[in-house]
């Protein structure tokens, strides 16, 4: 039995019984003439408001109860569920209108991958800032008291570490997601086991989660440009606006490296594009 098949309880099953998608064109402008492509963008605009919303409320409430009581409120253990849970119902509600990105890093990545052309991933980064703009806005309709003084949910170097730091904190938590959302969607891991798409929320809210209890000291976690620049220009502090850049530089230096990783290092992509030249030259 060859190395490429695979033996399940059904039977045997060849790992090249799979195709991959084509790659998306870098440029289509047929997309802008869908009703598909704009049903796309409203899901991924609402899914950000509703992440924004759900989880600066809970940042906020975490820290007003936390002052009274320490041992009151949910913790930043609560605060972690909340991001990774959220991430993980938006996904699955989105994933099959627009895939469900909800983040700029994220999409940044797929456009890497060619998964997705330049005019959607813009489109997507497009809507989902202003989601998260207007999700913060609702935070601050409805605690109004609150919002400035327990600082709006926005993501600030914490007290004690240096910029290096924290772009290295946001590098590996966004390259943890990114490639987690690469693994889950593989279509090569959908073709041999066929709950993979159904599960492949879980994952990636998990992904979220973890990486929340792994950074929330340090830059209380961004890994999300949009939901980073929602917070910012809502809350409207200088320091914000300081450490934006790092919010946004971070994750995307960290989705670049995880589409390298897997497209190229685990999904051999480098490799097969050179048999295949190497085989078309000889032809």
């Amino acid at each position: 039995m060859g190395k490429d098949t695979v033996v399940t309880e059904q039977g045997s099953f060849s790992a090249k019984d799979y195709q991959d998608p084509p790659p998306a064109p870098l440029i289509d402008p047929e997309e802008l003439g869908k009703w598909s492509f704009y049903r796309a963008l409203i899901a991924e605009f609402i899914a950000t408001l509703l992440f924004l919303y759900i989880t600066v409320l809970t940042v906020i409430g975490y820290k007003s109860t936390n002052n009274a009581d320490a041992c009151d409120g949910v913790g930043i253990l609560g605060i972690a569920w909340a991001f990774g849970g959220m991430i993980f119902v938006l996904v699955y509600c989105t994933a099959g209108i627009s895939g469900g990105h909800i983040n700029p890093a994220v999409t940044f990545g797929l456009f890497l991958a060619r998964k997705v052309s330049l005019i959607r991933a813009v489109m997507y980064m497009v809507a989902q800032c202003l989601g998260a703009i207007c999700g913060v806005g609702l935070v601050k309709a409805f605690q109004n008291s609150y919002y400035d003084r327990y600082g709006g949910g926005a993501n600030e170097l914490a007290p004690g570490y240096n910029k290096g730091t924290g772009l290295g904190a946001e590098i590996i938590g966004t390259f943890v997601l990114v490639y987690t959302v690469f693994s889950a969607t593989d279509p090569k891991r959908s073709a041999r086991d066929s709950h993979v798409p159904v599960l492949a929320p879980l994952p990636i809210g998990f992904a979220v989660f973890m990486v929340h209890l792994a950074t929330i000291p340090v830059t209380g976690t961004g890994i999300n440009p949009a939901r980073s620049f929602g917070a910012a220009v809502i809350y409207n502090k200088s320091k914000a606006w300081d450490d934006l850049w790092i919010f946004w530089v971070g994750p995307f230096l960290g989705a670049a490296i995880a589409a390298f990783y897997h497209q190229f290092i685990l999904r051999a992509g480098a490799i097969k594009a050179l048999r295949s030249f190497r085989s078309s030259s000889h032809v």
